[in-house]
């Protein structure tokens, strides 16, 4: 990924830019606005086909800046770029989504056994993009799932990672009160679907006929997108199986892998890199207001 395509890139009045950190639910908010913007269940093409990730390298930045000049209909940006790393409009909407930290890892841990390294490095090549170590020489990773866990959290040396996903948050959760930023949490989503496609609606300024919304949230519903994973999944040639993307979406998987002890190696961990309101939002939710 490289935050620098973001340099020079043409806004339009009402553009969504939907910045999460890795696995709290970047597709799942896309496919929300692709459901607001289009009101249809049967959304007119591939999710992939509808919103580039704008700073991932294996498309070409002219390729992705010239696919959004394109667009006719209002346009909504993939992005796992900061808030400090955006180009701040105030016509522009920031959508951002948190998510408890220790269900991050164990998505991501499922997440990444499900790349397909040869064909992603063959992506990056094919745009002149830097390709990630060579196997040989790159670091194995730990074999128990336990042992991966600690990595994400501890490896200060990744893009993805807590220290990553918590400065993503930490800018979001200090603008929060920007009439353009959103901030929503992965369990109200879980929770309450419908209540908050209907918060999210309204913030964007989108009408929708009431007779229009249960359609809406039944198609943004884990089920039904992992039933459409080959036309939801992004960059569908990067996975061993689509499906496997939309892997269990499920929160609390940690208490099976974490004793005490872990846990209050853990609230050592995270109370070194966030403030202990936006730790206890995203243990807790729901959101509240600034002090």
């Amino acid at each position: 990924m490289d935050s620098g395509r973001w340099e020079g890139f043409p806004f339009r009045e009402g553009d969504i830019v939907v910045s999460t950190p890795a696995k709290c639910g970047t597709t799942w908010t896309q496919t929300i606005c692709a459901l607001l913007i289009f009101q249809t269940p049967e959304l007119p093409a591939r999710l992939d086909d509808l919103t580039y990730w704008l700073d991932m390298l294996t498309r070409s930045r002219d390729d992705i800046f010239a696919f959004y000049e394109a667009q006719r209909h209002r346009r909504f940006i993939k992005t796992h770029t900061p808030f400090d790393g955006l180009p701040i409009h105030e016509g522009v909407t920031y959508v951002a989504v948190g998510r408890d930290p220790r269900d991050v890892a164990i998505s991501w841990d499922a997440h990444f056994q499900n790349v397909a390294q040869e064909a992603f490095d063959a992506m990056l090549v094919a745009n002149g993009s830097p390709t990630q170590e060579p196997a040989d020489t790159a670091p194995a990773p730990a074999e128990s799932a336990y042992n991966r866990f600690w990595t994400w959290l501890e490896d200060t040396n990744v893009q993805v990672g807590l220290p990553s996903m918590l400065h993503h948050l930490s800018g979001f959760w200090a603008e929060r009160e920007r009439p353009n930023v959103l901030l929503l949490h992965y369990d109200d989503l879980k929770s309450d679907l419908e209540g908050q496609m209907r918060f999210l609606a309204g913030r964007l300024g989108i009408e929708v006929p009431e007779s229009r919304w249960p359609d809406l949230v039944r198609a943004a519903t884990f089920d039904s997108m992992r039933g459409r994973a080959e036309a939801l999944t992004p960059v569908a040639a990067m996975w061993r199986d689509p499906k496997r993307f939309f892997n269990q979406g499920v929160s609390g998987q940690w208490r099976d892998l974490l004793d005490e002890d872990d846990l209050r190696r853990y609230e050592d961990r995270v109370a070194k890199l966030a403030e202990l309101d936006l730790i206890d939002w995203l243990h807790r939710g729901p959101i509240v207001p600034a002090r």
